[in-house]
């Protein structure tokens, strides 16, 4: 369950860097509160899961899941630039996340 949790922590994670860019330094109101609700989300699961999984593997899967959600958001919504080594990066990040959760 705490695997679950984690992984769904790292997908709220993108939800609020992505409003977090949409509430424009916090003058837009619904971004905001998006914002406000999946970082609590975000880390209530992550604290969750961190009591049955040891630290440096929760918190790197955490992050790892949450910076390639922002990433494809980026590139497949916002017009980010996209190029082989960028998506190279991309598939680093996840095998190294599914390699923590392998070798846990």
């Amino acid at each position: 369950m705490a695997w679950v949790v984690l992984i769904v922590a790292g997908l709220l994670e993108t939800v609020w860097a992505v409003a977090l860019e949409a509430a424009k330094g916090f003058s837009r109101a619904v971004p905001t509160a998006l914002f406000a609700v999946a970082l609590a989300l975000s880390m209530g699961g992550l604290a969750y899961a961190m009591r049955s999984i040891p630290l440096g593997t929760g918190y790197a899967v955490w992050v790892g899941i949450g910076a390639l959600g922002t990433a494809l958001y980026g590139m497949l919504a916002l017009g980010d630039a996209v190029s082989a080594a960028r998506i190279t990066c991309l598939v680093l990040i996840l095998a190294g996340v599914v390699g923590l959760k392998l070798l846990h």
